[in-house]
């Protein structure tokens, strides 16, 4: 395998690949893993990571955390979140700008809040629960949206800069769905990144998304981290770097996951913007 320099491109660590990267060890600066997935008590795949993380600074990405319910957020998930950080003492923790459970209904989606002032709330308390107990800086990613409130109150990036501003928590700047909910609603990308709080952004993630077309010709984008990133998110990351400044850099590929050396080799793409 060729070798990626930098010790800011990180990939994301999927079942395909467990083993192959411990075996092999390939030159990646860093690993991500989503958190739900690693929920256990004990077994075979805690000491799997374990081993791995030998070697490896880890992230954890949560998906379930769901800060915007306005019902709050579980106690039971947070211990368990806990007990995983003590563990393996990820070098950042992150969940998203949505919502996915009501009570103990959990649907499989990262579902849109209306970015309103009433929604602020209720992302604030929330993220301070769960900052308060992980004695952790949470990480907050933008979604990936495909349609808008009309009742919003906010554009996405004025939302994302106050909750920085009412919590203390930082930002995961997923450029891929920047571009994906900019297409779909007619924003300005470039603009949006302008409006984000520069120093509150720590991680940034790329990934690859598909395009939906309907019989009017209408074109949907939809994040779904099943391929290449195309060149306008490439072209979106350098303008984010000029922005941000280098730092810890996630190739995500969720789906149709490819060889491990077809996802390095697009991640040491990332590492030609930083030279």
């Amino acid at each position: 395998m060729q070798k990626i320099s930098s010790e800011l491109i990180g990939i994301g660590l999927r079942h395909p690949h467990y083993y192959q990267v411990l075996e092999e060890k390939p030159d990646i600066g860093w690993l991500e893993v989503h958190t739900e997935n690693f929920m256990l008590k004990g077994g075979p795949l805690l000491d799997l990571l374990f081993a791995i993380r030998q070697h490896y600074p880890l992230s954890f990405h949560g998906i379930g955390l769901s800060l915007g319910s306005a019902s709050g957020i579980r106690n039971d998930h947070l211990k368990r979140i806990k007990k995983l950080l003590q563990r393996f003492d990820p070098f950042l923790i992150s969940d998203h700008l949505s919502w996915s459970t009501i009570g103990r209904t959990y649907l499989p989606d990262l579902l849109p809040l209306p970015y309103t002032e009433e929604s602020l709330k209720v992302f604030v308390n929330n993220i301070d629960k769960a900052q308060n107990y992980l004695q952790r800086t949470l990480l907050i990613e933008n979604p990936s949206s495909y349609l808008e409130y009309v009742s919003s109150e906010y554009s996405e990036a004025e939302f994302l800069a106050e909750l920085v501003k009412r919590t203390g928590a930082q930002i995961l700047l997923d450029v891929n769905n920047i571009f994906v909910s900019c297409s779909n609603h007619n924003w300005n990308a470039n603009a949006y990144i302008k409006a984000i709080p520069a120093a509150a952004v720590k991680e940034i993630h790329l990934a690859g998304h598909s395009i939906k077309e309907d019989d009017k010709n209408n074109i949907l984008r939809i994040d779904t981290h099943d391929n290449t990133v195309c060149n306008e998110v490439w072209e979106l990351y350098q303008q984010a770097l000029k922005h941000v400044g280098a730092i810890p850099t996630l190739l995500e590929w969720d789906a149709e996951i490819p060889t491990l050396d077809i996802l390095l080799n697009e991640a040491r793409k990332a590492q030609d913007y930083h030279a």
